[in-house]
């Protein structure tokens, strides 16, 4: 969400598109002059975790299935591969010393092996780091800082605190480390909050941690001293709850969840829920989801 309210949102069709407060859509940072294009099955592209740089000039975009970050202007409206991982890139933020930070949910290079993963838990969800090297240009080779995770996905550096979040979908939990941002390590691991496949987080404006729970339906409200939790949005379905049981006991079992994030989970949401976009006290939250419209939930 960018100061005056609009939104940019990562769209399959478009690489990126910008919605006003009227709901008018249009296409973002000419991801077609780089031959951007999603036609399955020769082309697949998934635009993903969707952030914007400390300084709010750019806007970072995550590829799931061809492993590129997408550097976006928003002064200009235009976009550049800023590298390019072997696997799909599930979130890449950048921290305030220019470094940039992503994860890879698993060794996917496609939808159908990323979902692999989900079916049967795979340990090889990695999380990377690109330095900014003193020339202004990113590092061509990314450090790794966490391997053999299962499924690592949405993550928030929380420099204030000097700690860093991550979730862990199949492993139902997310971690917490402590973080020294000037040379880009984790320590001290421990679990913050136990979630149901937690998927996408963001810091509120009120301190607490809001992470998205596909298989439960739900955003969650963490508490960062503690990890209480409690849910601040709900669409979870009638049969939801037992959703949720089984998918816990089956991870349990070593086994995934990816024939339980269907229809009957999902409910009248547009897609199964991903994460959520949050402005101001004062402004209105949005619900992502893998379907093709945004929830708007006032907090008036």
């Amino acid at each position: 969400m960018l100061s005056d309210g609009t939104l940019i949102v990562a769209d399959q069709r478009y690489g990126l598109v910008k919605i006003n407060e009227s709901g008018t859509v249009e296409p973002f940072g000419n991801f077609q002059s780089l031959g951007y294009k999603h036609s399955p099955p020769e082309i697949e592209s998934g635009p993903n975790g969707v952030h914007l740089s400390p300084d709010n000039l750019f806007i970072f975009t995550a590829d799931v299935f061809s492993g590129h970050i997408y550097r976006t202007s928003i002064e200009s409206n235009t976009t550049e591969i800023i590298y390019s991982h072997e696997y799909g890139v599930n979130t890449a933020i950048q921290d305030s010393t220019g470094a940039l930070w992503f994860t890879q949910s698993t060794q996917n290079k496609n939808e159908e092996r990323l979902f692999v993963a989900i079916a049967k838990p795979i340990s090889d969800g990695s999380l990377f780091r690109l330095p900014l090297l003193d020339n202004g240009y990113f590092s061509e080779k990314p450090e790794l800082i966490l391997d053999e995770l299962d499924f690592a996905n949405g993550f928030y550096i929380n420099e204030t605190n000097k700690k860093f979040y991550l979730s862990e979908t199949l492993a139902n939990r997310v971690l917490s480390y402590d973080l020294d941002v000037s040379t880009g390590s984790l320590k001290k691991m421990t679990i913050l909050a136990e979630i149901p496949s937690p998927d996408n987080m963001q810091l509120n404006h009120d301190g607490s941690l809001w992470v998205a729970s596909p298989l439960s339906n739900q955003i969650f409200s963490v508490d960062i001293t503690n990890g209480n939790s409690f849910v601040v949005f709900d669409a979870q379905t009638k049969n939801g709850a037992a959703i949720v049981a089984e998918g816990i006991s089956r991870v349990s079992r070593g086994d995934g969840m990816a024939d339980l994030l269907g229809p009957e989970a999902i409910g009248s949401m547009p897609g199964l829920l991903t994460g959520m976009i949050l402005g101001s006290e004062d402004q209105p939250f949005y619900v992502a989801n893998l379907g093709a419209a945004l929830i708007k939930v006032s907090t008036q």
